[in-house]
């Protein structure tokens, strides 16, 4: 079994005061398995889609349609060149269509209950403000109102990984960065926060995250 991607508390050397959770991949499913499906329907090669998305991470057109650079035409016309460009057809609009995924009750318990005894923050890649998402009433409405601070891509103006985007957070939360726990599903989002000095859990299924997180926490999320 691999190593997991969490920094070491030591004895307890670390004074944690917020936790800090991505939304897709870590309080709901993944849209991978969405864009694997996407791939197989289409006839494109298997991970297409996400190797597209890590092209030029920082200027790509997912890049900057996270940064609010580009609409979402501006965005379609963008991704489907780069895809062209790369030897493969797709409709970009479709492939946006695919982010919606189900939200975990594990990790909302977990968010309320850390919520009791620490800072919470959401750290959120999105091309659409979470407010514009929203419904009264409804699923994400209520998910938003579980968190301290929730960080936007979209807003601020940053994305992960880029390390500012990190300390906006922490400035907000009005942490040191070295006083945060940081889920997300993606390595290359938690090898900067983790270069900060954030303690860092991968996410890659529920129970292994509840897990991972209890023993940093000294919480039984079971």
């Amino acid at each position: 079994m691999p190593p997991r991607d969490r920094s070491s508390l030591g004895d307890q050397e670390r004074n944690i005061r917020a936790v800090l959770f991505d939304f897709g991949g870590v309080l709901s499913t993944s849209p991978f398995e969405a864009f694997e499906r996407y791939e197989q329907a289409n006839g494109l090669p298997s991970g297409f889609i996400r190797t597209l998305n890590a092209t030029d991470h920082h200027e790509n057109a997912w890049a900057r349609l996270e940064r609010s650079e580009v609409s979402i035409s501006e965005f379609v016309k963008l991704f489907e060149a780069e895809a062209e460009a790369a030897g493969h057809l797709l409709d970009g609009a479709a492939v946006l269509a695919l982010l919606g995924g189900e939200i975990r009750p594990g990790m909302l318990r977990a968010v309320e209950r850390c919520h009791a005894s620490f800072l919470v923050g959401l750290l959120t890649n999105n091309f659409l403000s979470a407010e514009a998402a929203a419904r009264p009433g409804g699923m994400i409405d209520h998910v938003l109102g579980l968190f301290d601070e929730v960080i936007e891509s979209s807003k601020v103006g940053v994305r992960k990984p880029e390390m500012r985007f990190f300390e906006i957070a922490c400035e907000q939360l009005g942490i040191e960065v070295d006083q945060a726990v940081l889920l997300d599903d993606l390595g290359i989002n938690l090898k900067p926060a983790r270069a900060m000095g954030m303690t860092t859990i991968k996410v890659t299924s529920e129970a292994q995250a509840l897990g991972d997180l209890g023993e940093v926490l000294g919480i039984d999320f079971s």
